[in-house]
């Protein structure tokens, strides 16, 4: 049987190597690409990103990234948002009090941390919920996060369609925030799985085998 394909998304923001290289050690048959047809036809997407919310934004929809992942998830087709990957897939994002829209995938606002240093910067534990796929034998493990801004909240509703209700795995730095969600086909993590050691590679290797 074929090694699954992955597009990890290139649109000017994000990690884009690292996680390129951590999704081949883990099996999977890895492009990095802006190339719309190529992001649509493989069997599973990662969304990386860095930096500003509103700039991730305007990267992404210079290549059609937001058509991109919409069209996806209303084929049912796998999507993996990593740090501000993930934030953008909420409806909207807080930076020095600019507002920008996000992707709107699940409702909500991304803002700053409330804790007396900003960024969060290192190592953290998370609280994974029972029946997590990505945490599954690994909910104790310590994850790498590199952010000053996070969902703090995740609203009751989420994407319309036949997919199961969101699982929200959480973490703390000065306060409760959402560190993954697997909602359906759309899976996201606020940390770095590419930086997180074996416990990020086991997450990805998760992740992948869904795509099979």
């Amino acid at each position: 049987m074929s090694a699954p394909s992955v597009v990890v998304l290139d649109y000017g923001f994000g990690n884009v190597r690292s996680a390129v290289r951590a999704l081949e050690r883990v099996g999977a048959q890895v492009a990095l690409t802006a190339d719309r047809a190529a992001a649509q036809e493989a069997d599973g997407l990662v969304v990386p990103g860095v930096g500003a919310f509103a700039a991730v934004m305007a990267g992404l929809r210079a290549v059609g990234g937001d058509q991109i992942v919409d069209r996806r998830l209303a084929g049912g087709r796998p999507v993996l948002g990593i740090c501000v990957g993930m934030q953008v897939m909420f409806s909207r994002g807080v930076e020095h009090d600019l507002a920008t829209d996000g992707l709107g995938e699940w409702p909500g606002v991304v803002d700053r941390l409330e804790a007396e240093v900003v960024p969060h910067m290192g190592w953290s534990t998370v609280e994974a919920p029972e029946g997590s796929v990505l945490f599954d034998g690994i909910g104790d493990e310590r994850f790498y996060f590199v952010h000053s801004y996070a969902a703090r909240s995740f609203p009751l509703g989420t994407r319309s369609g036949p997919f199961a209700a969101p699982t929200v795995t959480w973490s703390d730095h000065g306060g409760r925030f959402v560190a993954a969600v697997e909602n359906g086909p759309l899976s996201a993590t606020q940390f770095h799985p590419e930086k997180s050691g074996d416990a990020g590679a086991r997450l990805l290797e998760s992740w992948v085998a869904t795509l099979s």
